[in-house]
């Protein structure tokens, strides 16, 4: 039966305030804490990275606990609910925070809030993945999040778009604002999602042991894909937002525009999606998720051919490039829901609130990785935010955001371009879970029906 629009408007919700407390954290509080706070580029860099990397532990524990722990509520609701305390105080101490502030209280304050939005995350991709046993399907309720992601992002983007253009609003009252618009909303999209979206029953399964668990994970080929081209997809938009606001500024000469340029980008991605969306069902999703990344690239080596301060060209090219972010982060979810089920069927157990704590984990590495290595070398080339510059800085600053990114997004296409599990082989998986779960013998499912999903 399919999902009705008014159940997965109410489950995607949550999408808006994650989001609109995502995009903050990659773009505007890097070059918040290294400028305003007078951090500087390196210990900022090293804060964030730790942080990301804090997440390689977390995630992956709080994905089994995800998957384990069963309430009243179900397996997942109970989680979502359990972050919005954590996550608002949070927020509001990185967000609002009280000068002089300390390495400390950066680091102390980023470990918690990410084991906050590690169960909000976790928990959410995870109940989206298990409402639909469609290959479609679930690329329709992955698609629809992700217009609630977007959606948060044009949110909190109009607050710093505002206070740039009526004047007078430092960084830090743009931070704040963000900071206050997903505290408020955060309680209240909650409380929609799981008043009005019940969790579908698990059928029983055994627990699986240390060492069994990890052997399927680490043979499960499927899951190695999607993940090192995860890994790809948050590592280039990682080095690019990280460095968005020094490229608009100091390469193209727009800062004053910086806000309102992505804005445009995610009108466009949340125009996109739409798009990505209809060409999945034609190409399946790994072939669209390849085209995305390929356009990406060709699109951003148009960059070189703007010129600095040539507003209307650079928003052109800035709004087709965010096109192409709608397409990459669901369409990587939904191939990873029926990955899920290629496991639920070695394993005999369903286990995705694991395998979606290490897209997280894959997502936030590469994120860290993004900000780890590129603050420090904007540090070696000699930039200085908010000082003096040579043109020869300058230059380089210009072709690390333009060209880096290509290569690691080329890679990500080409991991997952012939990726073996499409809608005719997800439909035969799905059968045969219906079977074992009727109480037909897992011994009547061979070892071959299950392998031929990898090869």
């Amino acid at each position: 039966m399919n999902l009705t629009k008014k159940t997965i408007a109410a489950f995607v919700s949550p999408g808006i305030p994650l989001s609109a407390l995502g995009l903050p954290l990659l773009v505007y509080l890097p070059p918040f804490y290294a400028e305003e706070m007078g951090l500087g580029l390196s210990v900022v860099g090293t804060v964030f990275m730790i942080t990301r990397f804090w997440d390689v532990f977390t995630d992956p524990v709080l994905g089994v606990l995800s998957d384990r722990v069963t309430t009243p509520l179900g397996r997942r609701r109970h989680w979502i609910i359990l972050s919005v305390p954590i996550l608002m105080i949070c927020v509001y101490k990185v967000f609002i925070p009280e000068a002089p502030v300390t390495f400390f209280y950066l680091l102390f304050w980023m470990l918690l809030l990410y084991v906050g939005w590690t169960l909000l995350s976790i928990s959410h991709m995870s109940w989206g993945a298990e409402l639909s046993s469609d290959y479609y399907e679930r690329a329709r309720v992955q698609g629809w999040r992700e217009f609630a992601l977007v959606f948060g992002m044009l949110a909190v983007l109009i607050l710093p778009t505002i206070l740039e253009q009526t004047g007078g609003a430092d960084s830090g009252t743009k931070v704040a604002a963000m900071g206050w618009f997903t505290i408020i909303l955060l309680p209240i999209t909650v409380a929609i999602a799981v008043s009005n979206v019940k969790e579908k029953p698990v059928a029983p399964s055994c627990q699986l042991g240390l060492f069994k668990s990890t052997s399927l994970l680490l043979k499960n080929k499927l899951l190695i894909r999607v993940l090192l081209a995860n890994l790809m997809t948050g590592l280039a938009p990682g080095i690019v937002g990280s460095i968005y606001v020094f490229f608009l500024t100091y390469v193209m000469q727009l800062g004053e525009w910086s806000s309102l340029m992505l804005l445009l980008y995610f009108v466009a991605s949340f125009c996109g999606v739409p798009f990505w969306m209809r060409l999945s069902y034609r190409l399946e999703k790994h072939r669209t998720f390849g085209v995305a990344k390929i356009y990406g690239c060709v699109i951003l080596i148009g960059l070189l051919l703007v010129q600095p301060g040539n507003l209307w060209l650079y928003a052109l090219v800035n709004i087709l490039f965010g096109i192409e972010s709608g397409a990459g982060a669901f369409l990587l979810r939904s191939i990873m829901a029926d990955v899920t089920d290629h496991d639920n069927l070695e394993s005999g157990t369903q286990r995705t609130g694991l395998y979606y704590s290490l897209l997280t984990m894959t997502t936030k590495v590469g994120s860290a990785l993004g900000v780890g290595m590129i603050y420090p070398i904007l540090d070696w080339i000699g930039f200085v935010p908010g000082g003096e510059n040579t043109a020869g800085t300058i230059e380089a600053l210009k072709y690390i955001f333009i060209c880096v990114p290509i290569p690691i997004s080329l890679l990500a296409a080409i991991v997952i371009w012939n990726f073996p599990l499409d809608s005719t082989r997800q439909k035969e998986l799905h059968r045969m879970l219906v079977e074992r779960d009727s109480m037909v013998s897992s011994k009547d499912i061979s070892e071959k029906d299950i392998d031929f999903l990898s090869e």
